[in-house]
């Protein structure tokens, strides 16, 4: 099992900037595609960010130029730079990773959410 854990969420103003963080822990066998989706009240969960294992990068085309995936496979960790923070992107934000633990098949795992308020 892979177990994913989020942090760096919070409130900031307009135009401010945060850092998600997500480590996956367990038996990792490897980490293929890791990446960061939202859910804003009332809609549905839609991708954000996402990156592979040889770096390609991915992003919704309302977070481009603003914010940035990176990751650090040697910690199994993901991160979401987001700079000019809008209203629009409050949020809970969930990690994700398509990943193979142990023996077991390739499967897609999940956070439990942080939550993002962009407010004045």
């Amino acid at each position: 099992q892979v177990q994913l854990v989020e942090s760096g969420g919070g409130l900031v103003q307009p135009g401010g900037s945060l850092r998600l963080s997500c480590a996956a822990s367990g038996s990792i066998f490897r980490t293929y595609v890791m990446g960061w989706y939202r859910q804003a009240p009332g809609k549905q969960r839609d991708l954000v960010a996402a990156i592979t294992l040889s770096g390609n990068t991915n992003y919704v085309d309302s977070v481009k130029g603003r914010f940035t995936i990176s990751r650090d496979d040697a910690k199994n960790t993901v991160y979401l730079q987001m700079n000019s923070l809008k209203a629009e992107d409050t949020a809970v934000y969930y990690c994700h990773t398509f990943a193979k633990s142990g023996d077991s098949p390739s499967r897609h795992y999940w956070g439990q959410g942080t939550q993002v308020t962009v407010s004045s």
